[in-house]
């Protein structure tokens, strides 16, 4: 069969059996595989054997799972899955995760988490963007060209999916630093990002680093009554309040000393396209983050700002009395988590020195500072002067029916920096999800004809490559 039949095919049984695959996705999507949750281990490792039952089934081989366990967890394992019969055509690194972030606060979901519901044209679920919706495009896109192909594929594959990208990816991270030989590739598509705009086909050719620490405060030995010791013990919550206040001014520039030193501006190329991008700022304002006003550096664009230029957020302060009614208590410790996010030039060492120094060296009398590191991924840029970036371009202007655009993400994708450093390859990341796809939040969705679109643009892709 030539190509342009093979692809034909492909992206017709694709059409044909859309129903099906979603509703593969919803048995996928039904597994609570919660990574950051130790009473979901079970679950966890349940939807890596979903996965690679089902890449077997397709018809990729050598399908095994990898156990990352390390002495502080288990359960996390890799799906690998290889089809390697063309030689002299290029490789292609599939990347997905399949585990996903917990659900809480459960009272916000309009339809349980792990129960997924459509609604209108979009699908209902935790998981449904982030990632096992995106990552089931691949295993769908990859079925359609084996079916159309009579069992071969255009280019050679390998698959790689992980069950700890919410958690840090230590465990992906330290197979592609040890066994890269195992994942050799001309090149690796993720997608696990999203559109601009709803039918505005996107690339995204950036993201930011980060590192995400732990600041713990200890002041008395013990808990202490606050009616007997206030006034003379150390507070730790004070203490942690003290130290955030004075790592961000109020127009949220960062504070800590030569944080900025490195930071690598965008392109005035890059500006310039930003610029053009069809962004409504009080939109955003309103239906996406939803606050009064939108707040940041002075003289910097909300895209510089989320995608170009580093932040520093707090998540949470563990500790203390949280239940209720009152129960005055001086905390003998406190915590809390804080992230940065990483712009290209910066890194994840030497942020976090300076982070580290800097707490340490505003530290309030009376109390002990430790602030420790969780995890950390570098900044990335990737190069849009290649072959496969092109294909890409042309595959989703062919679905869309327009330009395809260029941006930047805000977020991080720990494993792509690890792609480039060490097996040196480039990764194109075409994801399909939307800007409110609600990932990380309740009522997460994903918009079903962008799961549609997304599976066909990536035979395209892969029939391209392999041309």
């Amino acid at each position: 069969m030539g190509e342009t039949m093979a692809l034909t095919a492909a992206v017709a049984f694709a059409k044909d059996n859309g129903d099906r695959f979603v509703d593969e996705l919803k048995a996928l999507l039904r597994i609570p595989s919660v990574s950051t949750a130790p009473e979901h281990v079970g679950d966890v490792r349940r939807a890596a054997e979903f996965c690679a039952a089902e890449l077997t089934r397709i018809g990729l081989e050598h399908v095994r799972l990898i156990e990352t366990s390390t002495a502080d967890r288990a359960g996390y394992p890799l799906v690998y899955a290889d089809w390697l019969h063309i030689p002299g055509k290029p490789t292609v690194l599939c990347y997905g995760h399949y585990d996903v972030q917990p659900a809480e606060p459960l009272d916000e979901w309009k339809s349980p988490p792990f129960e997924p519901e459509i609604r209108g044209e979009n699908i209902y679920a935790r998981g449904a963007v982030d990632d096992k919706g995106q990552m089931w495009m691949h295993v769908k896109a990859l079925e359609a060209l084996m079916v159309a192909g009579g069992g071969t594929l255009p280019v050679n594959v390998r698959v790689i999916l992980e069950g700890e990208e919410e958690v840090g990816g230590e465990g992906i991270a330290a197979f592609v630093r040890e066994h890269g030989e195992q994942l050799k590739a001309d090149v690796a598509l993720v997608s696990d990002t999203e559109l601009f705009a709803d039918g505005l086909p996107t690339l995204c050719v950036g993201l930011r680093g980060m590192i995400y620490t732990e600041i713990e405060a200890r002041g008395p030995r013990t808990d202490l009554h606050s009616g007997m010791y206030g006034g003379a013990a150390p507070n730790p919550f004070v203490a942690l309040a003290q130290i955030i206040a004075k790592l961000k001014d109020e127009d949220g520039k960062i504070l800590v000393p030569g944080l900025y030193e490195k930071v690598q501006k965008p392109t005035d190329d890059e500006l310039k396209a930003w610029k053009a991008l069809p962004f409504d700022e009080e939109h955003y304002r309103e239906t996406e983050v939803g606050s009064t006003v939108l707040t940041g550096e002075p003289g910097f664009s909300v895209m510089e700002r989320t995608w170009a230029r580093p932040t520093l957020e707090v998540h949470g302060m563990p500790g203390g009395f949280i239940g209720a009614g009152a129960k005055t208590v001086i905390p003998a410790k406190a915590t809390a988590k804080v992230s940065l996010r990483l712009v290209p030039n910066m890194t994840p060492a030497e942020t976090f020195a300076q982070l580290k120094g800097f707490v340490e060296s505003i530290r309030p009398k009376g109390i002990v500072i430790e602030v420790r590191m969780l995890h950390s991924g570098d900044p990335i840029v990737v190069s849009t002067d290649n072959e496969f970036v092109r294909a890409a371009t042309e595959a989703m202007r062919t679905v869309f029916g327009k330009e395809t655009v260029f941006v930047r993400g805000g977020g991080s994708i720990p494993i792509v920096g690890d792609f480039v450093r060490h097996l040196k390859i480039p990764t194109v990341m075409m994801g399909f999800g939307l800007p409110d796809d609600n990932l990380h939040a309740p009522n997460e969705k994903f918009h079903l004809p962008n799961f549609h679109r997304g599976i066909e643009s990536i035979i395209r892709w892969l029939q391209a490559v392999g041309a």
